[in-house]
């Protein structure tokens, strides 16, 4: 059974985010004292009374603006209503009620959908604030008085919530969902390419670099899986990065790849492979993440020949020499061009990234490996090595023990993972090989 659904609305700047996270437990949302810093929705899990539900903060909802973003706010919003089984509608006590906060209330009652209005900002506790009967003008009825910052009245909210969700059915849910996070330099099309797998305008698309902020989850299933994609916001070189906000969404980049389980790594098929292009692969490659390099807005490169996409991949290849192991993915998000392959690809570095090999074939690699060329020598002293396993996945993690580790060269040990990588594959996923000597003691 799906999970119920809470949308927390409201116009900009009354806290909305601030109570997302409160309910969440965690830091999702960026929080900053500037109207319109959550431009799309963003998705959290939250637990109260034993029920576990999804909650969605909106876009600051501004109904008669004019501006191009703060209307794709508003569309954000409105899919996020569309989509909940109740709403809450966060207010600001202090600023008492306004227009817009009767546009929204208006807008809420046509969507018949259950609506809770919280007062926030209430922060002291005790007698109820005179200033909070003023918001019984906007129509809605179940009203509370919260302290996001605090938490104070947020049970009552929940309370409120859990009234309004379906009967459990019992069935229980299952985890077998592929995390894929989507990264790159900005305006590379991350969030055109999310939009044209989901199939409708999950996260805002603009010419602006930096229009998204926030890692954006989406669920999405198809005959080949299901998937949970995260688009992230794109990362600027430190010498980029100019304001609180950023800075928060290049954490949370990093934090969207540690908790993924593939990487798609978006380069601008026109620019190729740039500095920033490698140091965010890295962080992939370093997190040990399956990874496929995407090529993206390939329909825009003029005068293509039969070896311009051979060519064009030997360059990123040469770039990127430290993923020789990602393979390349040619497409086009703004017409759709190959992006139906993207997942039968997910599918198959997912798999290899969580492989497991027995240690009797690992070791009949290796005495093949070794018999083909010896083991190198320093001073008279030659490097044996006993015997290999494998400790780990995600990435595959091979341990292998020998009589002295300073004898084992970083070139032998590449040489060991070429063959490995040779006989099981492993295409699309990094590998970790720790060298043990004899002696040495379990970490």
């Amino acid at each position: 059974m799906a999970k119920p659904l809470v949308a927390i609305v409201g116009r900009p700047n009354v806290g909305k985010s601030m109570l997302f996270n409160k309910l969440t437990g965690r830091r999702v949302s960026i929080v900053e004292d500037t109207p319109g810093v959550t431009r799309d929705r963003i998705y959290g899990e939250c637990e109260w009374c034993g029920r576990k539900f999804s909650l969605v903060d909106t876009g600051g909802i501004e109904p008669g603006t004019e501006s191009d973003m703060l209307r794709f706010m508003r569309r954000q919003a409105e899919i996020g209503i569309e989509l909940a089984d109740c709403i809450v509608m966060v207010v600001d006590v202090h600023a008492g009620v306004t227009a817009a906060d009767m546009d929204v209330a208006t807008m809420l009652r046509k969507s018949g959908k259950p609506v809770a209005l919280a007062v926030n900002k209430c922060d002291s506790i005790g007698p109820t604030n005179p200033d909070v009967y003023e918001f019984y003008g906007l129509g809605i009825g179940d009203l509370f008085e919260i302290s996001a910052i605090h938490g104070h009245g947020t049970g009552d909210l929940l309370d409120w919530c859990l009234a309004q969700f379906p009967e459990e059915t019992g069935e229980e849910e299952e985890n077998d969902v592929i995390n894929v996070a989507i990264v790159g330099k900005p305006n590379v099309g991350k969030s055109s390419l999310l939009n044209r797998i989901l199939g409708e305008e999950r996260v805002i698309v603009s010419d602006v670099a930096g229009t998204t902020r926030d890692a954006i989850d989406s669920f999405f299933e198809n005959e080949h899986g299901k998937y949970c994609f995260i688009d992230t916001a794109g990362m600027r070189r430190k010498s980029k990065v100019d304001d609180a906000i950023e800075r928060y969404s290049n954490l949370r980049t990093i934090n969207a790849i540690e908790r993924s389980d593939v990487c798609l790594i978006l380069i601008d098929a026109n620019e190729g492979v740039t500095e920033q292009d490698t140091k965010i692969a890295g962080l992939v490659h370093e997190a040990g993440k399956a990874a496929i390099i995407v090529v993206n807005k390939w329909d825009a490169v003029e005068d293509k020949q039969t070896n311009t996409m051979r060519d064009k991949e030997a360059d990123i290849r040469g770039d990127l020499s430290y993923m020789t192991y990602a393979p390349v993915v040619f497409l086009s998000a703004l017409t759709g061009q190959r992006v139906d392959r993207l997942f039968a690809v997910i599918e198959a570095v997912f798999a290899q990234n969580t492989s497991r090999i027995t240690t009797g074939m690992l070791n009949s690699v290796l005495a093949d490996a070794t018999a083909r060329v010896q083991p190198p020598t320093d001073k008279g002293r030659r490097l044996k090595i006993y015997y290999m396993t494998q400790a780990g996945t995600k990435p595959p993690h091979f341990v292998i023990f020998c009589n002295d580790a300073r004898l084992f060269h970083f070139s032998y040990q590449r040489y060991l993972e070429n063959q490995i990588r040779e006989v099981f594959g492993l295409q699309g996923t990094p590998v970790r090989i720790t060298i043990r000597q004899k002696g040495d003691k379990e970490e």
